[in-house]
């Protein structure tokens, strides 16, 4: 296949790059680099560094690469930002996705992969969750996730565009070499933040309300690997280039651990204390998030390779080492 990847300099992206050129791929990545690096793109990826909002540079790019579908992570994802800067969600990613769809229309490309989230849910009602289950996000991020999903649905009624929308939960770990990891500024995700104070980059891990309806009474959610978060997309392309009917599919282990059970286990992977503050609850945080991926795993034929935290956190641990060495 030869796919565009949007977003491919960012996290997720660009472990989605490196998976489909190891499976022998050709990769287009469009990235305007606001919160994605350069040197994270695979070497043997055609980089083009402008908006998939710019419908000319769009369709520029489109009609040369001919590619057979895209892959699309390009999107601000940051949830308290979105809170107070909604207006920087709503145009970056609901109009820039619509510049992206009528581009693809134009020049005749077909397939696309969104990459969504379980934001798009709110709180849950059952867990596990289901992809039929209501959507009603809490923050504008989830909602513009979820303006985005039934974009492209409507697309593919007026236009026949196929797609498969990957709702995930917390994506953790980095690829195995170590060249790609998860670097974000500032860092919002539980595994970098604690991993930071275990290399001495912060002075303790604050977690916030242990008196949540859980065992320990800390927040518990549902992690996946993001080198098997990038493997779905992959299987969700060839999917759709295969002639697989437009769905939405949830990913993640169907397993859950607290905020309290993640840090005991980078304590024990690293071999450092890491001390942790017991803060206030924030507001709009559900106790428990679990994913179910059984239509996943029915129909792309997914099935995650590394399930277990601690491998999570151990090879993001090395990415983070190696950012203490520099």
């Amino acid at each position: 296949m030869k796919v565009l990847v949007t977003g491919g300099a960012g996290y997720i992206g660009s472990h989605a790059v490196y998976a489909l050129i190891e499976q022998g791929h050709d990769v287009v990545v469009v990235d305007n680099l606001v919160t994605g690096h350069r040197g994270d793109v695979h070497p043997e990826a055609t980089f083009y560094h402008g908006s998939i909002a710019d419908y000319r540079f769009m369709t520029e790019v489109l009609r040369k690469e001919l590619v057979d579908g895209v892959i699309h992570f390009a999107a601000y994802s940051l949830v308290g930002e979105s809170m107070t800067n909604p207006f920087k969600y709503y145009d970056n990613n609901m109009s820039g996705t619509n510049v992206l769809l009528k581009a693809m229309e134009d020049c005749g490309v077909k397939n696309i992969v969104f990459s969504s989230t379980a934001a798009t849910y709110g709180e849950a009602q059952n867990i596990p969750i289901l992809e039929t289950d209501p959507t009603n996000p809490t923050n504008v991020y989830g909602e513009t996730k979820l303006a985005m999903e039934r974009m492209i649905n409507w697309y593919h009624k007026a236009h026949d565009t196929n797609y498969v929308s990957l709702r995930y939960f917390n994506v953790a770990g980095a690829h195995e070499s170590g060249l790609i990891g998860e670097k974000h500024d500032p860092e919002t995700h539980l595994i970098p933040i604690i991993l930071q104070v275990a290399s001495g980059r912060r002075e303790a891990i604050n977690v916030f309300g242990d008196d949540y309806e859980t065992a320990d009474g800390t927040c518990i959610r549902d992690y996946i690997h993001v080198c098997d978060l990038a493997e779905a997309h992959i299987l969700a392309m060839q999917y759709l280039v295969n002639g697989g009917e437009s769905t939405i599919c949830n990913l993640g282990n169907g397993e859950g651990f607290s905020v309290l059970e993640m840090i005991e286990a980078a304590r024990e992977v690293t071999n450092h204390p890491i001390p942790a503050i017991i803060s206030p609850r924030r507001a709009g945080d559900p106790a428990k998030l679990i994913a179910s991926s059984q239509k996943a795993k029915e129909i792309l034929g997914w099935m995650p390779k590394h399930p277990a935290v601690k491998d999570m956190i151990a090879s993001a641990w090395a990415v983070e080492q190696k950012r203490i060495v520099k």
